[in-house]
């Protein structure tokens, strides 16, 4: 076995072990089909949970999009986010005649991969979920071919806040949504709209 397979596998333990991750599918199942999961986003780790909560099969084509200003930082975290997730790595403010990050994303899907993606496009220190980007809705009309999935995150924003450097031990659940799509005459604001309300629709009630 490989030594970034090692790694991926060490890393997927870890994350369980942490956090006690459950995973929850509701209205749809851990299926070998061609997806972009997209989340709620609190924390650097969060692609990590939903990927080690992916089964191993679907884990090897499943590739976390983030932004390559963090992860091409030192030497460590591009080995990690190259090698270990094949990420795929956006620039989120790219020059021109640089592909978008919406042709990075539709060039992976067209390779048969799936994603995971954060739509809000930066960590919510909040609560609830903030507006969502435009690039769900691009990427929804250039690549028809994917199921969206919402998935929420319950409580790993909490297990590692901003600027921790040592993870706080404490239960999470993941909850993996009803599969969507773009509808053929639906406009950006109003798909937007019914992505944001399905995945808020996954999150606990308010104690």
């Amino acid at each position: 076995m490989a030594f970034e397979q090692v790694a991926a596998s060490a890393l997927c333990t870890f994350a369980k072990l942490l956090t006690g991750v459950r995973a929850v599918w509701i209205g749809s199942a851990p299926d070998a089909r061609q997806r972009v999961y997209y989340a709620n986003h609190r924390s650097h780790g969060d692609f990590v949970l939903i990927w080690a909560s992916l089964p191993p099969q679907l884990r090897r084509r499943t590739r976390p999009v983030a932004g390559a200003d963090y992860w091409l930082v030192g030497s460590l975290r591009p080995y990690i986010a190259n090698r270990v997730f094949r990420g795929v790595l956006v620039d989120r403010c790219p020059h021109p005649g640089r592909p978008s990050p919406v042709d990075q994303m539709r060039d992976a899907l067209a390779a048969g991969d799936s994603l995971i993606i954060f739509p809000e496009g930066t960590r919510n220190l909040g609560d609830g979920v903030l507006p969502f980007k435009s690039g769900l809705y691009h990427l929804a009309r250039a690549y028809p071919e994917a199921e969206l999935i919402p998935v929420w995150i319950e409580n790993l924003g909490r297990v590692m806040p901003k600027g921790a450097l040592v993870p706080v031990p404490l239960l999470c659940s993941l909850t993996f949504g009803q599969a969507l799509s773009c509808m053929p005459e639906e406009s950006k604001a109003a798909f937007l709209d019914r992505a944001r309300a399905a995945l808020l629709a996954l999150a606990p009630p308010a104690e």
